[in-house]
């Protein structure tokens, strides 16, 4: 039986380009096979700094958004710092190749702002500095902007083969999300692209249902209680990074019946972030920049049956969470644990079914 979805689903697939091809060059092939256009964009990201005392470099990459012909989104693709195998760090840049880095959050959006991704690395930082009066100093390939003796911000070719990797993000998608997840994967696999060793596939479900505060005491209790079967059962890449268990006070605030307030409290206290097995920030927020609970342990895959047969499935175990019952404690084994998972998403099922006819 054919995998099917029927919330509405968004999709992160991280994919690597061959050598000699990029992300950009997936971007022309979609827009060609659409008649659509291609616009460059900013991504904005983290890596870690080699300056001392500085935990972190904030950047902007150069990605890539398609539009169908009619203007409608298909696709953005994206750089993903955590993809590393197989690349060559002391590879140069390719001509056009270049990011933007800074240490404050505030002013990544300032520059993402001012700055142009489909621009030149010569004048990446011209209009940023204009706002303060300020000049571009060059250094060699790298164009530095300070602002009263601070630096600002730094912008520098981007080697090591950063342009191959390709996270392919898909619009929220209602309807026949197997043949729009195709449409984009059909072509990557044409071009070359493979799955990288670090590999994750991201899944977006519509947060709204999920802020109710017995369905997001079920989300932590499934994530949390049944963490190493649902590995098991979705084959979560043991390479894939940025993934980690629910913190520790947010999965004791699920023992009872906590409030919304109750969670929000345990995970602040717990330093929830996004980096976890299941990303709940946004639920937690009175702000949600994207409304979504976003699942981070299904592996990556390169056919749309491969992804979608996951998605189906938990989507079902999602949708046991909407149930006031509080999800139980996984059985020790995991053998039969995973079992457990499959029937628990089978009852789903059939009460689905039956509600239909």
């Amino acid at each position: 039986m054919t995998a099917r979805l029927h919330r509405r689903t968004g999709f992160e697939i991280e994919l690597m380009a061959p050598p000699g091809h990029s992300r950009q060059s997936l971007a022309r092939d979609l827009a060609d096979r659409c008649g659509g256009r291609v616009h460059p964009v900013w991504h904005q990201d983290s890596e870690p700094s080699l300056v001392p005392d500085l935990g972190r470099f904030l950047h902007l990459t150069q990605g890539f958004e398609v539009r169908r012909a009619d203007g409608t989104p298909l696709c953005t693709l994206v750089d993903d710092v955590t993809l590393l195998a197989g690349l060559d760090p002391a590879a140069p840049a390719p001509p056009g190749w270049f990011r933007i880095l800074t240490d404050d959050p505030r002013l990544l959006s300032l520059l993402a702002a001012h700055s142009d991704p489909g621009g030149t690395l010569r004048a990446a930082l011209d209009a940023t500095a204009q706002l303060w009066a300020s000049k571009v100093h060059r250094h060699g390939d790298v164009y530095q902007l300070d602002v009263a003796g601070a630096t600002i911000a730094l912008a520098a070719p981007q080697g090591g083969e950063r342009e191959r990797p390709c996270e392919i993000v898909t619009p929220p998608l209602s309807t026949d999300h197997g043949a729009a997840l195709e449409e984009l994967l059909g072509p990557a696999r044409e071009l070359g692209f493979t799955i990288p060793r670090e590999a994750a596939v991201h899944l977006h479900v519509d947060g709204a249902p999920f802020r109710e505060p017995h369905a997001l005491a079920n989300v932590v209790r499934l994530f949390a209680h049944w963490r190493e079967p649902l590995r098991l059962l979705l084959q979560t890449n043991p390479a894939c990074r940025r993934l980690a268990p629910l913190p520790g006070p947010l999965v004791d605030a699920v023992a009872g019946l906590p409030s919304y307030d109750d969670l929000r409290k345990a995970a602040a206290d717990g330093g929830l972030t996004k980096f976890f097995d299941v990303n709940l920030t946004q639920l937690l927020t009175d702000t949600p920049i994207r409304d979504t609970v976003e699942i981070r342990i299904l592996p990556g895959a390169l056919h749309g049956d491969d992804v979608m047969h996951r998605a189906a499935l938990v989507e079902l175990l999602l949708d046991r969470c909407l149930d006031p019952e509080p999800v139980p404690a996984a059985p020790a084994d995991p053998g039969a644990a995973v079992e457990e998972l499959m029937h628990m998403a089978a009852r789903v099922l059939a009460e689905r079914e039956d509600t239909a006819t």
